[in-house]
């Protein structure tokens, strides 16, 4: 969902900026939003394998800030409320322009669901600041894993009762979708080139192995024939 839905890198920097112009900060944001995400993405592979207990993605991103706020010698620049509602920026993420309108017509024909790795909370908050069309919310919260564990696609099979091949995983992340191809699904990659921000370079190269790659929802709904007649 974040990356592939919604688009986390806009609204984490205008955060940061607005942190840097309240407290006279100098902080690059677009290299602290890297470090969060690689601090995360370390975290939920701890928790799959055992090495950390279980913590939700909230938990695991409020600990990355203060990893990152330390590293910069900047433990005592924000408070602890001030980095809580720093953290809330997570839940606060915007859709992409494409997102509403591809949901709303796939929804149309098809069950829409997440399957995030964000918690519970965050994933229902997102979605009512994004006004994401879905019929479920489906989280790793409930399966007290993370993607790409098996027991996370398990979820769809066992809350919304498709088989594995009626289902398909949408993702922006190649990771997710082969993860999920295993699992039995059928895959559709949506490319979002500006998921980093503009500099950055994210892998979106077509895949054989894709049964379907789209450069939007929209267009996505257009190879599912959404707007035809189920």
């Amino acid at each position: 969902m974040q990356g592939t839905c919604v688009d986390f890198y806009g609204p984490v920097l205008r955060a940061g900026a607005a942190a840097n112009r309240d407290k006279g900060l100098a902080i690059d944001w677009t290299t602290l939003l890297a470090e969060w995400r690689d601090l995360y993405r370390v975290t939920l592979d701890a928790v799959i394998t055992g090495q950390r207990p279980w913590l939700r993605v909230d938990q695991i991103h409020r600990e990355a800030l203060d990893i990152l706020l330390e590293r910069r010698s900047l433990g005592g620049a924000f408070t602890r409320q001030e980095r809580d509602e720093l953290n809330l920026v997570w839940t606060r993420l915007d859709a992409w322009p494409d997102t509403v309108e591809g949901l709303s017509r796939l929804r149309r024909r098809f069950t829409t669901a997440t399957l995030s790795n964000a918690g519970m909370a965050a994933v229902v908050a997102v979605a009512k600041h994004a006004n994401l069309p879905f019929d479920a919310i489906l989280t790793a919260e409930l399966a007290r894993s993370y993607k790409p564990a098996p027991a996370v696609y398990q979820l769809t099979v066992d809350f919304l009762g498709y088989r594995p091949d009626q289902i398909m995983m949408v993702a922006c992340h190649k990771y997710d979708l082969r993860a999920a191809r295993d699992f039995g699904m059928r895959t559709a990659f949506v490319a979002r080139p500006l998921e980093f921000g503009p500099d950055a370079r994210p892998d979106v190269a077509p895949e054989s192995w894709f049964d379907i790659y789209a450069d939007s929802f929209t267009a996505l709904a257009d190879a599912l024939g959404a707007d035809s007649v189920a």
